[in-house]
């Protein structure tokens, strides 16, 4: 889904489960009025997916939700004048998955550029992080900024230190996990594509 460079698109996932749980509404509930599969809502909530705009409509509608109203809320205010300074104090918090530990993410950047939508985060993880390997309808670049951490591709596991790099396809099931003492952070780049084909 193209909404163009004036959204945030990390917030779309968020701000339906936000709206879901305003109605009270389980994921399996809002899920089959939808006729979206729970697997796909959970994914699209955890901003592990984009919706395309049919599926998106179908669960703002569901959610008793004006459409104008909702994009107004994710609407990123501003004209680009040829550079953008971000500073660090306006890093936007986001979450990825309820069920993470130790995971902590902020956005930097996003945008849309010849119809394509990336983001640009920096995640931080805690000694001990936990999460199951999930999978991500993106192209990833991963960049360690401090520390060690053990990446998990499927059933490869790849040894990260500070100032190695990483492109992998991100519907490969991965996760990164921090075994050092102190907490590990890495820049990440996410090239999102088309949620066609995730069943």
């Amino acid at each position: 889904m193209k909404l163009g460079s004036g959204y945030e698109i990390h917030q779309i996932g968020p701000k339906l489960r936000a709206y879901r749980k305003e109605k009270e509404l389980r994921l399996i509930d809002l899920s089959k009025a939808a006729g979206v599969s729970s697997a796909m809502l959970s994914k699209i909530e955890n901003g592990r997916i984009i919706p395309t705009i049919p599926t998106l409509f179908q669960l703002i509608n569901v959610l008793g939700v004006e459409p104008q109203d909702f994009f107004a809320e994710i609407n990123q205010q501003g004209d680009f004048s040829g550079y953008l300074l971000v500073r660090q104090e306006n890093y936007v918090p986001y979450v990825k998955e309820e069920s993470a530990v130790g995971f902590h993410y902020q956005s930097i950047f996003e945008h849309t550029l010849d119809n394509n939508d990336f983001q640009i985060s920096i995640v931080t993880l805690d000694p001990g992080n936990k999460r199951p390997l999930v999978s991500t309808a993106a192209y990833e670049f991963l960049y360690m900024i401090e520390g060690e951490v053990k990446f998990h591709l499927d059933d490869t596991v790849l040894n990260l230190r500070k100032g190695d790099s990483l492109f992998f396809d991100g519907r490969i099931k991965h996760a990164p996990f921090n075994q050092q003492k102190s907490p590990v952070q890495y820049l990440v780049i996410y090239f999102f594509v088309s949620d066609e084909e995730e069943v």
